[in-house]
């Protein structure tokens, strides 16, 4: 197979909003637009993948269990510390969890889709074993 390029479809409710929190959150550019009647898409750059935004989701008030969202979007940065400081202005509540394979700090989108920011060091050391 020779694929090209590789993609997540997250399909949301509030796609305004969650469109502004990952362009505005996670810096993510936009690669282009789609409407077509009630349907909309927003591709964003995700690494060297991209992330698509797409209407029909279903939201949740609270951060949603793996039985309503069994995957979490992943972002690896060089400092815990700093991301911390950065998703602070958006979620005060935010903390980082230490567990033994590493620290993340979880985060949820407008919809409720849980996010996970890792140290990369910590990913690194895995990758090494």
């Amino acid at each position: 197979m020779d694929i090209h390029n590789q993609g997540i479809i997250l399909n949301v409710f509030n796609f305004d909003k969650c469109v502004s929190f990952y362009k505005t959150v996670f810096n993510l550019s936009e690669m282009f637009s789609k409407t077509d009647g009630d349907f909309r898409l927003t591709c964003l750059e995700f690494g060297s993948s991209y992330l698509m935004l797409e209407t029909s989701g279903v939201a949740s008030e609270s951060e949603k269990d793996i039985t309503q969202n069994p995957t979490i979007l992943r972002f690896n940065v060089a400092s815990i510390q700093k991301a911390l400081e950065h998703i602070c202005k958006f979620d005060s509540s935010a903390i980082i969890i230490e567990n033994d394979w590493g620290s993340i700090i979880r985060v949820v989108d407008p919809d409720g889709n849980p996010i996970s920011i890792r140290d990369n060091s910590g990913f690194q050391r895995h990758m090494k074993i």
